[in-house]
């Protein structure tokens, strides 16, 4: 069995080099790889495409990328809640490219699966289409697609085991699993690593086969975005 699990975020991110298109799992801030965002600050990786479904907030996740100016270009969804995001943006500093949603997670699932491009309805008649190739199928206008290219693939998992078998919890599982296999390189990072064998086979979202390194994570602080609270009753 090819050895996977290396032994530590350092390991894992060897390789990494300035002008390299990353994917990162995550949303908001549930599921983010801190452990592989934290080591490409302290390496000063610049020069970066970010795919993301968001970057994080300023002061966390993508945010840290964000202050130190080492993001060139951002594919996600949403500015989200990160106001030197929407600064670098609206001054030009950073060039960025809004995906709807959903076909940043076909963009992601299709170069999962191997397949170039796909056609979806999302975004037809809007400046999203502009340059596309776009065609009818029964009655209705579809837009050509194409899946994402990236160096790496930056995930966080709950469990995996030594052959990379994954298994997400609660809403972690976003867009960890489709990007997966998405990039020449999958680093998985897991907050317990468990000898093979040892996971539920029922009970993994993704094989081994699309993880080429995973390592057991550490200082995990797992923000909340936006805490909502019940107002006190007398």
């Amino acid at each position: 069995m090819i050895k996977k699990v290396v032994s530590n975020v350092s390991e894992a991110l060897e390789g990494v080099q300035d002008g390299m298109t990353f994917m990162l799992g995550g949303f908001g801030l549930c599921g983010i790889p801190e452990n592989a965002i934290t080591e490409l600050v302290r390496l000063g990786i610049k020069d970066i495409t970010c795919i993301s479904n968001n970057a994080g907030v300023d002061d966390f996740g993508l945010g840290l990328l964000l202050q130190k100016h080492q993001i060139k270009k951002m594919i996600s969804s949403y500015v989200g809640e990160n106001d030197e995001f929407e600064r670098q943006m609206l001054s030009g500093e950073l060039e960025v490219e809004l995906t709807p949603q959903g076909t940043l997670a076909e963009k992601c699932r299709a170069a999962q699966a191997g397949f170039p491009a796909f056609y979806t309805p999302a975004g037809y008649g809007t400046e999203v289409a502009e340059g596309k190739e776009t065609r009818e199928f029964d009655g209705k206008m579809y837009v050509l697609e194409p899946a994402f290219k990236a160096d790496y693939s930056f995930v966080k998992a709950w469990k995996g085991d030594e052959a990379g078998n994954l298994i997400f919890k609660g809403t972690a599982r976003n867009f960890n699993p489709c990007m997966c296999g998405a990039a020449k390189i999958t680093v998985a990072e897991v907050e317990e690593l468990v000898p093979a064998g040892m996971l539920n086979p029922n009970e993994i979202h993704i094989p081994g086969i699309f993880v080429q390194r995973i390592f057991q994570g550490e200082k995990y602080e797992k923000r909340i975005e936006q805490r909502t609270v019940r107002a006190k009753t007398i």
